[in-house]
């Protein structure tokens, strides 16, 4: 095992499981009862997470008129926050694999859960609203850095591989409950009570669970970070670095960086797309059909996915099969949609397609998603964090890159080709290099 610091493959958060490793030591996977209970407050979790995280958005119109901003300036304040994710990723991924993924989790709902409840008290005592704004989502984007990098590293080491995809994919549903949950909350509360409201309705909402989180599924023992665990998470000492030379010499690696990079940067760029496409191509729909109908079709979409990838697995067929399969459905398939979705002048056709895109790339969770976890499980949160990082980079570009195809050709097909061919790269560099079998550089490297 590990001594000191570096990537690790122990226990988290707790002592031995029932059952036996390879190597004879205690098993550190949660039993089936804790699996199911820790699945559903991690959805909470990740539902939460896109709560705060859309607080603004939801409430654009109102900030705007309050502190008299121009779409430029809003722009500022809302693309801040993506600069901040950008910077916590792969740190967050790597104090994970030290200390523990649901420590982390834990710390950094906590800090953006009072971030989040805070801001509208803090904007009554500054004049400078534009810069505390614009700190707040930076500094947001910092806190919700560390999420999914953490919670790659935290289901790596206690879920089961023939477990992993549905759990993965149910966690991630998540994401699309919380937009919607906001949307539908948030806009209600916006009417009755103002902006302030639905600051306040998510950031209690997170500090709730972090409560529970800590006082039902986690022991004092648990709960405790000792300093020098802090001081060793934050620190590579020389005997236990990260083999990044032979980390990255290995062809798979690259593999699913490179995909993990395509699908995070065509999901950024619909998700930021798709709500101006349809209000210009189409100005007579409801934005609630259009808002709201793909992000529903995208959570049965997203929990067939997991359950179908964990069902072959248990049949006997090679994971990295399984893994190519989901990928071509959730990078390929999807394009498919994406393409058609900027070739027809229906409405009822364009939802269907735009339905079909985004609940596919859900796939995509139990596809390169928990193929990091497959090759690397005592890093994935470090290795997680470098695509992630890459992913979001590349996405502020895609997604200004969109905007200067409309203005410069007017026309949305040249976005919706840009989608397809950024998922094709990384989709035909994760076929041929792709694999599923842990990686030698990870068993010498827990050996150390």
């Amino acid at each position: 095992m590990a001594a000191g610091g570096g990537c690790r493959n122990v226990p988290l958060g707790g002592g031995p499981r029932d059952g036996m490793r390879r190597d004879g030591g205690a098993e550190p996977y949660w039993s089936r009862p804790e699996s199911r209970v820790w699945t559903v407050m991690l959805l909470l979790g990740t539902c939460l997470l896109y709560c705060a995280r859309v607080t603004v958005p939801i409430c654009a119109v109102a900030l705007s008129s309050r502190f008299d901003w121009d779409k430029k300036q809003f722009g500022v304040v809302l693309s801040s926050f993506f600069w901040g994710y950008c910077l916590t990723q792969i740190v967050g991924g790597h104090i994970s694999d030290q200390i523990g993924g649901e420590k982390v989790l834990l710390l950094s709902a906590s800090a953006w859960g009072f971030l989040t409840v805070l801001t509208p008290l803090l904007t009554h005592i500054t004049s400078a609203h534009l810069v505390f704004m614009t700190s707040s989502r930076f500094l947001m984007g910092l806190l919700q850095g560390v999420y999914f990098p953490s919670l790659a590293s935290l289901l790596s080491q206690r879920v089961r591989e023939s477990e992993r995809a549905f759990t993965y994919s149910t966690v991630g549903t998540g994401s699309q409950f919380g937009t919607l949950l906001i949307g539908g909350a948030g806009s209600l509360l916006l009417d009755w009570y103002g902006w302030e409201s639905v600051f306040y309705f998510s950031g209690l909402l997170t500090l709730l669970w972090v409560y529970c989180t800590c006082k039902y599924l986690l022991s004092e023992k648990e709960l405790t970070i000792p300093i020098n665990s802090l001081t060793r998470g934050l620190s590579i000492p020389k005997q236990t670095k990260v083999p990044w030379k032979q980390l990255f010499r290995k062809a798979p690696i690259w593999a699913v960086i490179i995909a993990q990079l395509s699908t995070a940067s065509t999901f950024f760029t619909l998700l930021s797309w798709l709500p101006t496409f349809f209000k210009e191509t189409f100005p007579d729909s409801k934005g609630w059909v259009f808002n709201v109908v793909p992000w529903l079709v995208a959570i049965p979409t997203s929990l067939f996915s997991g359950f179908l990838s964990d069902h072959l697995v248990s049949q006997g067929y090679r994971t990295i099969t399984i893994r190519k399969f989901m990928q071509v459905i959730g990078s390929g398939v999807s394009s498919i949609f994406a393409l058609c979705l900027g070739q027809t002048s229906s409405f009822c056709k364009a939802i269907v397609f735009a339905s079909a895109s985004v609940g596919l790339q859900t796939f995509n969770h139990s596809g390169i998603s928990v193929n990091v976890q497959d090759l690397a499980p005592s890093c994935a949160g470090l290795l997680f964090g470098v695509a992630n990082t890459g992913g979001a980079l590349l996405g502020v570009v895609c997604v200004y890159l969109a905007g200067h195809l409309i203005e410069t050709t007017g026309s949305w097909i040249s976005v919706f080709n840009l989608v397809a061919a950024v998922n094709s790269i990384g989709l035909c560099t994760f076929l041929l290099f792709g694999e599923a079998q842990r990686l030698d550089t990870d068993s010498v490297y827990v050996d150390l």
